[in-house]
């Protein structure tokens, strides 16, 4: 078998490197975050003029055509640089979903634009984490050629920004409905919630808002598949990017105690601090290892509840253990707020709540080794 990646796929990968290596620098985050801009648009429009934008986009709505594992490889470099943009959100929360569930019509109005970077996408599927993403708080009735939308979704990321959002909601027999959604639309109400690592969230109020038909993305049929698409791939995207930031905290931190001295050494020299970082590696290695495996099995179009859940946890326990022992192994300047590393404490942490913790995939995973039907691969 080979696991290898295609050439297409390493040069996917290689762009999406170069292009944040040049722009989402240490000081530029800073500068970001001193004038308050709650993402990057320079690097968004350098990734559309790049075609990285386009690059999970069906070619006859003006991308490239690949998929979800293309997706996870820019992802685990957007987590490499903590870079603040909507990725995640808008090509694979929102993106895959529309090109696979939305009419032609819906397709051409939204992926084209996604593709040269005129509009930003997102899902409002999160709530308190993903773990929680098919609580009911949305109500939707049918009325005269359209729906009536009551009630809220919480922490939506890019709400705002974003032309449209996909919306779930409960209709009035139980069953599950998606909606695309004007955010600036009347009968809507958006407010601001401040995040741990800076993304900005929302909570955002349907006040018997009215929808036409043609906002319908996937009806009563296909509602439920549609939003557990979504929580499927968004959880193996957050995988991903919490791979990145846990390497890239490992390796500043591998190359920070191979320059510091104390007693006259390096403290790399020091077993403690190699035991640490060799520990690091191990976690990094198996949240990598099992977030792909359950990509592979997603793109194979083959259940993937039990690897996503192993992925699930190991990004969170072990994306956890990397990113304290990076700012242990910084000493001090490590809980610096205004040091770079601790911006990956952040992500790590923001990551790992979305996931819904570690304590819980463990849980969800004995119930399933406790089924004597179920074959669990925990790594």
């Amino acid at each position: 078998m080979d696991f290898s990646y295609s050439e297409d796929q390493q040069s996917i990968r290689e762009l999406s490197a170069q292009v944040l290596r040049d722009l989402s620098t240490d000081e530029r985050l800073k500068e970001l975050k001193e004038k308050g801009e709650l993402f990057d648009k320079d690097l968004w429009g350098q990734f559309a003029e790049s075609g990285l934008l386009g690059m999970a986009i069906p070619e006859e709505f003006g991308g490239s055509g690949f998929g979800l594992t293309e997706i996870c490889l820019m992802l685990e470099e957007q987590g490499r640089y903590v870079a603040p943009l909507p990725l995640m959100q808008s090509l694979a929360l929102a993106g895959l979903t529309l090109a696979k569930y939305g009419s032609e019509e819906q397709k051409k109005q939204y992926l084209t634009a996604l593709a040269t970077g005129e509009v930003i996408l997102t899902a409002a599927i999160q709530e308190e984490g993903l773990s929680a993403a098919r609580r009911p708080l949305l109500k939707a009735e049918e009325s005269a050629g359209g729906w009536v939308l009551s009630g809220e979704r919480v922490f939506v990321p890019y709400a705002e920004q974003s032309a449209v959002i996909l919306v779930p909601a409960t209709t009035v027999d139980k069953k599950t409905v998606v909606f695309l959604v004007n955010p600036k639309a009347e009968g809507i109400e958006l407010n601001f919630e401040e995040s741990t690592n800076g993304e900005p969230l929302y909570t955002v109020s349907f006040n018997n808002t009215q929808l036409s038909a043609d906002q319908l993305l996937a009806d009563s049929n296909k509602g439920e598949d549609a939003v557990k698409y979504m929580v499927d791939r968004g959880n193996v995207c957050l995988s991903a990017t919490q791979v990145g930031v846990a390497e890239e905290a490992l390796r500043r931190t591998v190359e920070y105690t191979s320059e510091r001295k104390q007693f006259g050494k390096t403290i790399a020299s020091f077993q403690g601090t190699t035991l640490r970082c060799a520990d690091g590696y191990i976690d990094v290695e198996g949240m990598r290892s099992t977030y792909w495996q359950a990509v592979y099995r997603l793109e194979a179009g083959l259940n993937a509840d039990k690897e996503i859940r192993a992925a699930k946890y190991w990004a969170c326990i072990g994306g956890g253990r990397v990113v304290h022992t990076a700012q242990h192994l910084h000493g001090g300047i490590g809980s610096d707020l205004d040091f770079p590393l601790h911006r990956y404490f952040l992500w790590s942490k923001r990551n790992e709540l979305n996931l819904g913790g570690g304590s819980l995939q463990l849980a969800k995973l004995g119930e399933m080794l406790a089924d004597k039907d179920q074959v669990v691969n925990v790594l």
